[in-house]
């Protein structure tokens, strides 16, 4: 298999099953925010190296964003057998996330105010992928308000979000870092 097609030269590109629309799409824009989170989500786990609690459910929630991802880069109009190809949604993977946020926050002391982003080096990455999970959710809701879009994706891309900002916090406070309080300027 060839890594290039030559068949998207002309600002093209096929969506999976079936159908072309234009690069900048509005299911383009949105599964192609999700490719750019999940890269991230490599860029973090790559720091984190042996023996880091949060390696495994990075890798983990990358798994989900390709799951994501197959299933926005398919329309609603895609024939049923290329439907029956898409994996199966985790419909329970928000409540996985919100739980793994209330065991981690049990560590942490409680906000009080907004934080800087920043910290550690996987403190930095993961604000980082935070912020490209929301333009991620930014994308897709603008997606939702054209065409059909699962809204259990929407709530995970939320919750992801939340997840990421906790998993910094958590990563800050396995490196001894503590988080910065922002204080406006007067």
């Amino acid at each position: 298999m060839k890594i290039y097609t030559r068949a998207g030269d002309g600002g093209e590109t096929a969506l999976f099953g079936g159908g072309k629309v234009q690069k900048h799409h509005p299911r383009v824009a949105a599964y192609g925010a999700v490719d750019e989170l999940n890269a991230l989500l490599g860029w973090c786990g790559a720091e984190c190296g042996d023996g880091n609690a949060l390696a495994g459910p990075l890798t983990r929630e990358s798994a989900r964003l390709f799951t994501l991802g197959s299933h926005l880069s398919t329309p609603p109009e895609a024939n049923e057998g290329a439907r029956s190809h898409l994996p199966e949604w985790d419909e329970g993977a928000p409540g996985i996330l919100e739980e793994e946020i209330d065991v981690w926050e049990e560590d942490l002391k409680p906000l009080e105010t907004f934080i800087l982003p920043g910290g550690c080096e996987l403190a930095a990455r993961l604000h980082v992928a935070r912020t490209a999970c929301r333009r991620a959710e930014r994308e897709a809701t603008a997606l939702a308000e054209a065409e059909e879009v699962a809204a259990p994706f929407l709530v995970y891309l939320n919750r992801l979000s939340d997840w990421l900002f906790t998993a910094a916090r958590r990563a800050n406070r396995e490196a001894g870092i503590e988080d910065v309080p922002w204080t406006p300027a007067t």
